[in-house]
């Protein structure tokens, strides 16, 4: 009798070896996906994860790519002194800023976000919004990867025409600029590009359209920021910014 169940166990056992090579298989493509796709992404206009979940689910969805070298010079400035400083001089993870969250973090202090634009262009094309070590575990070598693969003027112009810049299904530079001040993005004021600046933690809560005394305030530090001698000497000596140095 023993002998006459074993090949009906082990006949069992195969499909569900099938079933989980599969779905192995499955995450497997899931995850080098992105490693994939961002080569590709030197050209054209990608939209990010969320663009194409809002664009599912029938939420609005507002957004008209901007080239690099159309921008207003002091947006781009204005969003690395807010969001990166040191933007040009890293590989994708500022590990000092990093290790400034950590530190803060073993203190009981609150900590400001520590990701940079780099990993925010990874998480806006590829990944989900919301805080998970998971998510971070995944967003940490896409964003060494795409530090390598892209330089570093075509990951700052995807961020600015990606990134979300209104409360209604606003996103990039151009959708931003329009919402908030009626004006294209190219004739942003050092003000008004320090102000669209502030609103990029979370544009629901806060406002360039009618800017509060915080926003304000965040905008006039972003302002002398985006002056200071270092990154007027990141931006003049690298290469990737030639052609858009632009005044204040």
């Amino acid at each position: 009798m023993l002998t006459t169940f074993a090949p009906v166990a082990a006949s069992q056992k195969h499909p569900i070896l099938r079933i989980a090579r599969a779905i192995l298989l499955i995450v497997l493509a899931v995850l080098l996906l992105p490693y994939l796709l961002a080569p590709l992404y030197r050209g054209g206009h990608p939209v990010s994860a969320l663009m194409a979940w809002r664009w599912l689910s029938g939420s609005p969805v507002t957004r008209q790519w901007i080239d690099f070298s159309a921008i207003s010079p002091s947006l781009p400035r204005s969003v690395v002194a807010a969001e990166d400083a040191r933007f040009c001089s890293h590989h994708g993870i500022d590990w000092g800023a990093l290790r400034e969250v950590i530190d803060d973090a073993e203190d009981g202090e609150v900590t400001r976000g520590g990701s940079t634009i780099t990993q925010q262009v990874a998480k806006n094309l590829f990944l989900w919004p919301g805080r998970s070590l998971v998510r971070k575990a995944l967003e940490f070598p896409l964003a060494l990867w795409i530090d390598m693969v892209l330089p570093k003027q075509r990951i700052l112009e995807i961020y600015l025409n990606i990134a979300e810049l209104g409360p209604a299904g606003q996103f990039g530079a151009e959708a931003g600029s329009q919402y908030a001040f009626g004006r294209p993005a190219s004739t942003l004021s050092p003000r008004e590009a320090a102000l669209l600046a502030a609103i990029l933690p979370n544009p629901h809560q806060r406002s360039a359209r009618n800017p509060g005394p915080g926003v304000r305030r965040l905008a006039g530090t972003y302002m002398a920021r985006a002056q200071a001698a270092e990154l007027q000497r990141c931006w003049r000596e690298n290469r990737a910014f030639s052609g858009h140095i632009g005044g204040f």
